[in-house]
């Protein structure tokens, strides 16, 4: 009877191992894990395991590795179609019903995975052959000794187009078996088929149960166009759902220490992997599909998706982000991991060893897929200048989240990505310092230029500038860049009001209103919003005038106390000022007007403007009226 991977999948799933296995062996709960004697050898103390989250018992004394059918396989001498149907019988799952085509197709099936079987020995025996020599040296230089070439089936085919052929009929093979198992190919104008893999290091690749499917050929001859050449679609191989490597992973994942299949792209990296411990597999030299990402994630909830830093690597891992969005459920996700650029795991291993390329595949090393996406998008922008750009950032952050097909996950993710949208916004505590230190040190330097570089002209202008209120204002916007959080406080207070110069009021006014959107964020970021904003004149402005105030509150020695205090007063005594002029100007207009009120009007303005420019305003015992 043929069982579908989706229904052996589901039956798994319904069992759990420690429940199956306990009943034979007995287990005692270990972390995560179940441990006792093993089944297959006579030990005293326990060497046999039993994973439920991963599926998988693993026995240290014999080295036997499997699931819950291999198990009764194993210790009750069970066909696999006795152990199934055991088990469903357990699960309460009704059996396949028999299909007289489908036992055909079976049949003719296991045919083909008979001359695939014998194609593999064949290679095999071919790279330890004279003919194998090159490709022999090829392995060593690579780094991959021999006593691995068994492990991982490694073979040679020779540069012949009837090698294979012979060989499989001589065997009892037809030439048409070995066209439909992919072996050969049949011209399309006729003729007599040939071998498909010539003069090629031949990597078989192996079902979930281990059986040959296909190979995958790597070119020895360096001026071929192909360099990797996989096997066709077959009844036995579908590229689209097949991984290099799985059955070695999955045994690997019961005994490593990596919690999680990583998915890396060729096979000599698959290799690499597989001798440090790592469970690994790779997709047919193609993206990863949707159908392949389900086979992981029936292995392991969030497999690892492992890429070069480099540019392309960027892309591809960009294209693994927009394939799987629309897949994700929870429990069922992906992590990355990005290599140093342009090395992969298998130049890592050769390179820098084993324990190297374990810690660059470590789990504290990978990205989680919410973080890749919230960079794949960030990057697609570019640089955040302008705030048209942010805002696209965003809309596409939130269209994204939209994507996943599950609600609660889906704002979860929208959660996630806004957060992370302000995060990378806002720059951190080192660099807000490093920014004020170089605002102060700049600044300093516009000061002493006047007395050292400037004409006795510009020098003059200087000192008429330093006797209007236009140098607090500027230490008074200088100082709201540098505090957006008071800027924020004071906003309700800074709305609406006029500092007695256009521009000014017109930077004020969109300091406020970002302050509403963006509190918290540092004074570069801050700047660039008001420069995209078309401020960048006026900013400059308020840079050469500031130095000229006396502001206590812009010196870096300042206490917070003190920043809030001094620069309260200063805008508390501006707008005072203001209100004052516009109220003299008023005055002015009436036909006749009061000269007494007038006068007393106009003494409080200079009274109060001439505390402001001299300093007298933060004496100890200043007061504002």
């Amino acid at each position: 009877m043929k069982f579908d991977e989706r229904f052996i999948e589901e039956l798994k799933s319904r069992l759990r191992p420690s429940d199956v296995i306990g009943r034979t062996v007995k287990l005692k709960r270990q972390g995560r894990e179940f441990a006792g004697l093993s089944p297959f050898t006579k030990e005293k103390s326990p060497s046999f395991f039993v994973n439920d989250e991963k599926g998988f018992f693993h026995d240290f004394s014999s080295g036997k590795h499997g699931d819950i059918i291999s198990f009764l396989q194993e210790t009750e001498r069970l066909s696999f179609v006795e152990a199934v149907e055991r088990l469903a019988n357990e699960a309460g799952m009704a059996l396949p019903a028999p299909d007289p085509q489908a036992a055909a197709r079976e049949q003719r099936r296991t045919t083909l995975f008979d001359w695939t079987e014998l194609a593999m020995k064949w290679f095999s025996a071919n790279l330890r052959r004279s003919v194998g020599a090159s490709t022999r040296e090829y392995l060593k230089k690579r780094g991959l000794p021999e006593d691995q070439w068994e492990r991982f089936g490694l073979g040679y085919a020779p540069n012949d187009r009837d090698g294979l052929k012979t060989a499989l009929i001589q065997k009892g093979a037809t030439p048409g078996d070995l066209v439909e198992a992919g072996l050969l190919i049949a011209p399309e104008g006729g003729g007599a088929p040939y071998d498909r893999f010539r003069d090629r290091l031949i990597f078989p690749i192996l079902d979930d149960r281990g059986r040959v499917v296909s190979f995958g050929g790597r070119a020895m001859n360096p001026d071929d166009r192909a360099k990797y050449l996989n096997g066709p679609e077959s009844p036995l191989f579908h590229k689209g759902a097949t991984l290099y490597g799985m059955p070695e992973a999955r045994k690997l994942l019961g005994t490593s220490k990596q919690a999680s299949l990583v998915v890396v792209e060729g096979y000599m990296d698959v290799i690499a992997c597989q001798r440090a411990g790592i469970p690994a597999v790779a997709p047919m030299g193609t993206a990863l599909t949707e159908e392949q990402m389900a086979r992981l994630w029936r292995v392991t909830p969030e497999p690892v998706l492992c890429f070069d830093g480099d540019a392309a690597g960027q892309r591809a891992a960009g294209r693994a982000v927009e394939r799987a969005l629309p897949l994700l459920k929870p429990g069922r996700s992906f992590r990355f991991s990005i290599l140093p650029a342009g090395q992969d795991p298998d130049d890592i291993m050769r390179e820098q060893g084993q324990s190297r390329l374990r810690d660059l595949l470590g789990v504290e090393k990978t990205i989680p897929f919410a973080r890749m996406l919230f960079e794949k998008e960030r990057d697609q922008v570019g640089p955040l200048e302008t705030p048209d750009a942010e805002a696209t950032l965003i809309s596409n952050l939130r269209k994204s989240a939209a994507i996943i097909p599950d609600p609660d996950l889906s704002r979860a993710y929208k959660k996630f990505l806004t957060s992370a949208y302000y995060e990378f916004l806002r720059p951190t505590e080192a660099e807000r310092k490093a920014a004020g230190k170089t605002l102060y040190r700049d600044r300093r330097a516009r000061e002493a230029a006047p007395a050292r570089d400037q004409t006795p002209e510009a020098r003059t202008s200087a000192a008429f500038i330093s006797q209007t209120p236009l140098p607090i204002v500027g230490a008074i916007v200088e100082a709201l860049i540098q505090f957006p959080e008071f800027l924020f406080e004071k906003s309700e207070l800074l709305q609406n009001q006029s500092f007695g110069d256009d521009r000014i009021d017109r930077l004020i006014s969109d300091m406020v209103r970002l302050s509403f959107d963006r509190g918290g964020l540092g004074e570069g970021l801050f700047r660039s919003r008001l420069i995209a904003l078309g401020h960048e004149e006026t900013l400059n402005l308020v840079d050469r005038v500031a130095s000229l105030a006396h502001a206590p509150f812009l010196s870096p020695d300042a206490s917070p106390e003190t920043v809030v205090k001094s620069l309260s007063q200063a805008i508390l005594a501006t707008l005072a000022t203001q209100a004052l002029e516009r109220a003299i100007e008023e005055l002015k207009s009436e036909n006749p007007y009061d000269p007494k009120v007038f006068s007393n009007l106009k003494a409080e303005r200079d009274a109060t403007r001439k505390r402001l420019i001299s300093g007298a305003l933060w004496d100890e015992d200043a007061t504002i009226h």
